[in-house]
């Protein structure tokens, strides 16, 4: 794997986490929940206006890619520091916090997410966590 580390979002952080995630396809169970949601990440220092993605874990493949599905079950839009806390870092305080102070906004079935954020990763998917956040600039 390369040394090299890009900006959270960027083009180049988004193909490198693509080939993280391909890497580990395999070692990675399905999805138990099944979603469909949109993300917009406001706020970015390096995009010109919202950057627009989604989650996509219906086929059982957990599916994270960018643009937005045509009939998501929730959308959520979060602010860049947030998203990098919930995506990265996967700080939770920092998730808790935000969401306590309404940076996070969620339209839609809520309770899919909640149903998301319960699930305990396994021992590879924190291992693909952790070189994710190896990879991402700070």
């Amino acid at each position: 794997m390369s040394d090299e580390t890009h900006p959270f979002l960027t083009d180049d952080w988004i193909e490198a986490a693509r080939k993280l995630r391909q890497e580990f396809g395999d070692r990675i169970p399905p999805s138990p929940v099944p979603i469909r949601m949109n993300v917009v990440v406001t706020d970015s220092p390096h995009h010109e206006g919202p950057i627009h993605g989604h989650i996509d874990t219906s086929s059982g493949e957990i599916l994270i890619e960018q643009g937005h599905l045509d009939e998501p079950e929730l959308t959520l839009t979060v602010d860049y520091p947030t998203a990098f806390a919930a995506f990265v870092t996967r700080d939770v305080g920092t998730v808790m916090q935000a969401f306590m102070g309404g940076k996070i906004l969620v339209e839609g079935d809520a309770s899919k997410l909640l149903q998301l954020q319960a699930q305990n990763p396994t021992d590879d998917a924190l291992e693909m966590y952790a070189r994710l956040d190896a990879l991402t600039a700070k």
